[in-house]
């Protein structure tokens, strides 16, 4: 039997139609990892099944050298912080440690809330789930998941969470002698920029001026994508793996990593990464800028 023509293309129209209606209940409003969104949850899981070490006793995939330390989920310590009211904060990263910067992650319960940092020291917050409410000035800013803000040292803004949520902190003794401002924006609505020779998708979510002394940028890799370049350089690192896993080189050593890793690197440490895996990884990495390496 031939069908006609007009037939053919009124069925090719209905199952269009009839996908995009499929596809649009699947996704729904909520962006989600399958519909163009992320999901950062495995940040605060203890471990993945499949590659759930942290049973076994007395083995961690943590390692501290001079020039480098991989802090490994089941190696974190959650306690309380001044500052931080009905919030358990886990440090990363600190001077402790050799870094000219603190990392940690922050963990909200409902009715929490944060005071202004020390003086003197400028606060980035990247929202990994739930929400916080950020009080600038006047005005009272909801922010949910992969939203984020910057406060710039003396800042008198806090923040404050309802039912709770789970924060990354990069905190710094402001060094620039600028007059950098308060930003907040979404990871997703941040220009993506050329890389070069690279292949891996970059987001910077602070401005490349001169008034700051460090960003924060977004990295997403394809499985299979790696980092061209070999890098050493005297800029410090603190990073976190937000989706996927991999394989990172630190000097001589080579870490398999996954979500909820977290990383420094030194001043001048061999650096490099390969997203292996089926799922894409994305990591959110500190990077200090515009300091003189010769003033540190």
């Amino acid at each position: 039997m031939i069908i006609p023509g007009h037939l053919l293309l009124e069925l090719a129209l209905a199952v269009l139609v009839a996908s995009a209606a499929h596809g649009a209940e699947l996704c729904g409003l909520t962006p989600t990892p399958s519909c163009g969104g992320h999901d950062y949850s495995a940040v605060f899981r203890p471990a993945e099944r499949g590659i759930d070490f942290d049973s076994l006793p007395g083995y961690t995939r943590s390692a501290h050298y001079a020039d480098h330390a991989l802090i490994a989920v089941e190696s974190r310590v959650f306690a309380g912080q001044r500052g931080w009211k009905s919030t358990l904060t886990a440090h990363l990263v600190s001077p402790a440690r050799g870094a000219n910067f603190a990392m940690y992650l922050a963990e909200m319960s409902d009715d929490s809330s944060a005071e202004p940092a020390k003086p003197g020291v400028e606060r980035f917050v990247l929202v990994l789930q739930g929400e916080i409410t950020v009080s600038h000035g006047a005005k009272n800013m909801v922010l949910g998941a992969n939203s984020y803000v910057y406060f710039p040292p003396n800042s008198t803004d806090t923040l404050y969470s309802e039912d709770g949520a789970g924060l990354l902190v990069y905190e710094r003794v402001y060094a620039a002698g600028g007059k950098p401002v308060f930003s907040s924006g979404d990871v997703e609505e941040s220009a993506l920029l050329p890389t070069g020779p690279e292949v891996f998708k970059l987001r910077k979510l602070l401005p490349q001026t001169a008034d700051y002394d460090f960003n924060v940028h977004i990295m997403d890799f394809q499985p299979g994508e790696y980092l061209w370049v070999k890098e050493v350089h005297y800029n410090q690192h603190g990073l976190l793996l937000l989706e996927g896993k991999g394989i990172y080189r630190l000097a001589d050593k080579w870490y398999p990593v996954q979500a909820g890793d977290a990383i420094w690197m030194a001043p001048y440490v061999p650096q490099w990464y390969a997203a292996l895996g089926a799922s894409p990884t994305r990591y959110v990495i500190y990077k200090d800028t515009t300091l003189d390496p010769l003033l540190g």
